[in-house]
Parts: structure tokens; C-alpha cells; sequence
């Protein structure tokens, strides 16, 4: 099986032979295709110019790896906005690549939602080479951890060598320090071989700063009156707006269609800024289900404002499977930690009550901006979502890389309650995700690294600085160092320590708890039904419902004593014990150890 994505923009090769290019440059007045010789000078093609600022050229000696460029103007050399590969990064030529010369093995549909348990991975710093072959040689061992879906960030090609991959430039174009595209196939292709998803992070309401060179040719990319934190936005509700929308749901597609990823991740769709009638990802939604109709291909949004209008329990044309549920991890990380700067601040107060909500009710606040400085403008309640809309985790790339020494929630709490975080995120009907490193206990950090150069690196560092000003910011690691890079990548090493070896037994064991008691009953889940209380200061029982009358009962206790339970705040007492964590079999039932956890599953008992 051979797969291409068809579009409007970039380089195709044609069936007779040859290349025809593409380029939206609505503000050039001459279009040149320049093929890389080997010589001083490129071979120059002139384009013709077609309606509503597109040119268009066909170079009949063009071929699979032949190398060009854009000449805009006579003057300047841009790569193709669209290139599928990027071989020396944007600031080089790009190249032509055959898509249909990759032979992907068939029969993979993907899998259900509900069966999705997600580990977010960065490829530069998951392995020791940073490559998508070396990431591939790991996987083997997540498919049997029991993870059944892994989460790329970024791999869209931006400036530099290093760096998380959120300031791209060429959406179309792998990152070259990670491999060629057909090494990207390759991965995609051995984790559907081991009963892998994998889901691709890709973002659409910026370019990166470095290596962008489309304000020069299409400034129509950019909004002229709505900003963005990166800058102007993009420009999905004004003037030539339908080619801009079109460049970023082609790249949705492209994605799902020629790589055969079984996942988006929409980064920080708050920061997109349309007001449209129809908002671009309503259309994204129904043209990417359109398209991968009797394949599992599911769309995850970030969004910080908590809006969840685009969400459904059931794949729906112009709606998203789930959201990421930061609300999960703030109240979590508050009740462990009792930090409560910047974005924290919100779930300082009534810490227990905000989490007793998150468990019954998914996410806790909505609608409401962030002030500068982190505080949420408005503080209102989110109502009850489909648990299983949500995605719970207790570290990921923004949670635990946005903190100034980039230190993991397990490295902040007391080191009998290191553990319970990640259990909570497995073991909540939502759907869950690791952060790489974390099913081992990785103590190493996961910082901010970007390889920016000249007055922009001089910048991000001094604005580190600024940031960070309330601790001590005189060792802070360098953000444009290959050392905070290298200090980012956890050693798997340790996983074979015994510390390591308990860790993955424990969430081994997690997993498959959930794979046996929770994942099989996601379709008889409630949604504003579920209820908990609270025992003590720092102990919370919740009951998660079911259509069918069961009851899956959480007895938690985040506290550094045990705790003594009346009765009625027990589960049922013939209930299957599901997972239980630092309490032993002979602890009396009414006792809740400190730090401590137990799943159980029975008929729900009405009194």
C-alpha cells in the first residue's frame, strides 16, 4: 500500500515525468524555481503567474531528491512553505521527495478512544542518537508496558539543531536531526506492527521566529489586527484567509493520510484567533474525519481557557475526541506540593475540593483568560464533561519544561508519595498519559532548550531570567546550550536499578488493572453522576457510576498520616479490589494509610 496526500501547494512530481511547483506569494511581483546545480549559481525556471496571487512552474528534468528553492523578486532564495523535506533546515533548499516510494505494510485500522493510553515523547532527547530510528528500537518495550499510543512532540522542521519543536517554520517538513521522512514512516509503521497509535503534536497558531520567510511574499498569512503571544497571528478570518486555512487543514491531512499518524494534537487552539462564522477547527474536524472514514484516527485539543464546545464522547464530523486536562494536574500538583505561583494560584484555596470536583466533574474552571502572571481573569465552574473527553496526566512537556530548573512533580513531593501522581492519572476513567521517563521514575529534568542564534538567543535569555526572577536565576541552566539539552534526556539505565524496576512493576501492574477493569467499561460510564467526599484534611473517597449499576470506588489518602474512615465513606464490601498502592492486604479496612490508594469495583449498595 502507497500513500500520497494530494494538494494545492509545494512540489509534484508528475505521471510523465518531471516536477510541477506551487507557491502562494500573493505580494511577489516575479517567481522563479531554483534548482540546486551543485554550481555557484542555481538553475532558474520563471513562473507563471496564476489568479489570486499562486505561481505555478513545471521543470521537466526535476526528479525524487532533486534540491530548490524559491527565487521571490529576483533577489531573494525562500524554501517551498510546503516542502515535505528540509535536508540542512529552513534556512537551505528544499526537496522534492516521492511519497508513493514508501510501501506501508496494510490491515491497520487503528484503535478505539477508549483504549488509548498515551505517552508523550519528545524525539530529540528519548533516546541517546535523538532519531526516529533509535526512538523506534524503544517501542518494543512500551507496547509491553501496556501503553497503546505514542504522542510525538513537534517534528515540523524550525531553526537550529535542538529545541521542542513548537517554533516551526515548515509544517510539512520533518526536523532533519531526526531522520528523513521515510524514516518517520518507518516509525509510524513498526508501532502499528506492535498494536501502537501514534499521534503527532502539530501547531497551528504560530510560526517560529527563525527561518520564517513568509512575511516577505504572503503577508496575508497574518492577521492585520489580532495578535498572538508569538506575534501577529495567523490569519484564519481576513483577507485571503481561504488559502491560509487551507495550507493548515492540508497539513492536518497530510499528516493522518501520507505518514499514516492515528492522531492529531492541536497545540494551544486558545491562541487561534477566528472569528469566522465557522471556525477553522470545526472545518479541520469534519474534512480530517471525512477523509480517514473506516480507519480510528482521533483529534485532541489543548486549550487553556478550558472551552470544551468542540468536544464529543463519539467521533462527530466538526468535533474533537478530547482535551488535555490541565485542571487535573494544577489541583494535583498544589495538593502535593502547596506551590500556588503563577498558574497555580487559582486551586490555592479549597485545594481538596477543587480535586474532589476534578475527579467527579473532569475539568474544574472554564471560559476565563489568564492575567499576566498566571491568574485566571474570572473564576468560574466548568460543568460535568464525558470523563473519557479528557485526557489526566500528572507531567507533561509544558508542566514540568516551563518550570525554571525543569523539575518533575515526582522530584517535588515527599518520596513516599513520589509514585501516587502518576498512578492517579492511570487509574481515573479519563484517558490517561505518561510523559517519557516517568513509567521508571526518570529523575533526570525535562527543561526549556532552543538552539536560537544571534540578538534572539541574547533574548530567551534574558527573558528566562525575568521570568524565573523569584528564585535564584544566577545558575539557571542556558536555554540555547547543548549541555541543557543533554541534562533533558533521561538515562534508561536506571530503569534496570531496583528503584526502576519497582517503578515499572507498579505501573505495569497499573495498566493492566485498567486494561481489565476500567478500559472495558468506558461506554457504560455516566457523565455528571459520579460523586466523592472528603475524609479528614487530606483524604477524598470517589465513586465513578456506571449505566449498569456498578460503582468504581477511589479511597485516596494525600496526606503524611494515616487516616481512620467512618463506614458510610467506605466502598462496597464485596467489591473486586482493582489496584491498590502502599496499603497492604492485612490493613484494616476502615485504615488509609499515609500516601496511599485502592481501586475497587462492585454493585453499587443503596441505603
Amino acid at each position: 500500500m502507497r500513500s500520497q496526500h494530494d494538494m494545492p501547494f509545494g512540489a509534484r512530481l508528475d505521471e510523465g515525468g518531471g516536477a510541477t511547483f506551487r507557491l502562494w506569494a500573493p505580494a511577489a511581483q516575479r517567481a522563479e524555481v531554483a534548482i540546486e546545480t551543485g554550481g555557484p549559481s542555481p538553475e532558474l525556471h520563471p513562473a507563471e503567474a496564476g489568479e489570486n496571487g499562486w505561481w505555478e512552474c513545471t521543470v521537466a528534468h526535476a526528479t525524487a531528491g532533486t534540491l530548490y528553492r524559491w527565487r521571490i523578486d529576483g533577489r531573494q532564495l525562500v524554501p517551498d512553505p510546503a516542502s515535505r523535506q528540509n535536508p540542512e533546515g529552513p534556512h537551505g533548499p528544499s526537496r522534492i521527495v516521492d511519497p508513493k516510494a514508501f510501501e506501508w505494510e496494510g490491515g491497520w485500522t487503528g484503535r478505539p478512544w477508549h483504549e488509548t493510553v498515551l505517552y508523550e515523547l519528545h524525539v530529540g532527547t528519548f533516546t541517546r542518537e535523538g532519531t526516529f530510528a533509535a526512538a523506534a528500537a524503544r517501542l518494543p518495550q512500551l507496547a509491553e508496558l501496556g501503553i497503546t499510543a505514542v504522542e510525538l512532540m513537534p517534528v515540523a522542521d524550525f531553526a537550529g539543531r535542538f529545541g521542542w519543536g513548537y517554533d516551526g517554520v515548515l509544517p510539512y517538513a520533518p526536523h532533519p536531526a531526526y531522520g528523513t521522512p521515510e524514516d518517520l514512516k518507518r516509525f509510524v509503521q513498526q508501532a502499528h506492527s506492535l498494536g501502537l497509535m501514534v499521534f503527532l503534536d502539530v501547531v497551528y497558531n504560530h510560526f517560529g521566529p527563525q527561518g520564517n520567510y513568509l512575511h516577505s511574499y504572503a503577508p496575508a498569512f497574518f492577521s492585520p489586527s489580532k495578535g498572538s503571544p508569538w506575534g501577529p497571528a495567523i490569519n484564519f478570518d481576513a483577507p485571503g484567509r481561504e488559502v491560509v486555512r487551507e495550507f493548515f487543514i492540508h497539513n492536518a491531512l497530510f499528516w493522518v493520510q501520507e505518514y499514516r499518524f492515528d492522531g492529531l494534537r492541536l497545540d494551544a487552539v486558545h491562541a487561534i484567533r477566528d472569528d469566522s462564522d465557522r471556525h477553522v477547527l470545526q472545518d479541520l474536524s469534519e474534512r480530517v474525519r471525512a477523509a480517514t472514514h473506516g480507519r480510528h484516527v482521533h483529534l485532541v485539543l489543548e486549550n487553556e481557557d478550558n472551552d470544551y464546545r468542540y468536544l464529543a464522547p463519539t467521533p462527530v464530523p466538526g468535533c474533537y475526541d478530547a482535551q488535555w486536562n490541565d485542571d487535573f494536574h494544577h489541583v494535583l500538583h498544589v495538593a502535593l506540593t502547596g506551590e500556588t505561583r503563577r498558574y497555580y494560584h487559582d486551586y490555592g484555596e479549597r485545594t481538596m475540593d477543587l480535586l474532589e470536583r476534578c475527579f467527579t466533574h473532569g475539568m474544574v474552571f472554564e471560559g476565563a483568560k489568564r492575567r499576566e502572571g498566571g491568574a485566571r481573569e474570572v473564576v468560574q465552574a466548568a460543568p460535568a464533561q464525558p470523563l473519557t473527553a479528557l485526557v489526566n496526566f500528572a507531567h507533561n512537556h509544558d508542566q514540568v519544561g516551563n518550570r525554571a530548573r525543569g523539575e518533575r512533580l515526582s522530584e517535588l513531593v515527599a518520596p513516599e508519595a513520589r509514585q501516587l501522581p502518576t498512578l492517579l492519572a492511570l487509574l481515573t476513567p479519563a484517558i490517561p498519559m505518561l510523559f517519557f521517563g516517568e513509567e521508571w521514575g526518570a529523575t533526570e529534568p525535562f527543561l526549556y532548550f532552543a538552539d536560537w542564534e544571534g540578538e534572539l538567543r541574547e533574548a530567551v535569555r534574558a527573558g528566562r531570567k525575568r521570568e524565573f526572577g523569584h528564585v535564584d536565576a544566577h545558575d539557571l541552566p542556558d536555554p540555547c546550550s547543548e549541555r541543557t539539552l543533554a541534562a533533558s534526556r533521561p538515562d534508561p539505565a536506571r530503569a534496570q536499578a531496583p528503584a526502576g524496576q519497582a517503578w515499572l512493576n507498579e505501573a505495569r501492574a497499573a495498566l493492566a488493572a485498567r486494561r481489565r477493569w476500567i478500559t472495558p467499561r468506558a461506554a457504560l460510564l455516566l457523565t455528571g453522576k459520579h460523586s466523592a467526599q472528603r475524609i479528614g484534611e487530606r483524604g477524598l473517597a470517589v465513586q465513578w457510576r456506571y449505566e449498569d449499576g456498578m460503582m468504581l470506588c477511589l479511597e485516596l489518602n494525600l496526606g503524611e498520616s494515616p487516616l481512620q474512615v467512618e463506614p458510610q465513606h467506605l466502598g462496597p464490601v464485596e467489591a473486586q479490589v482493582v489496584f491498590s498502592h502502599r496499603r497492604p492486604e492485612h490493613t484494616p479496612r476502615g485504615t488509609w494509610p499515609a500516601y496511599s490508594a485502592r481501586w475497587t469495583l462492585g454493585e453499587e449498595i443503596t441505603l
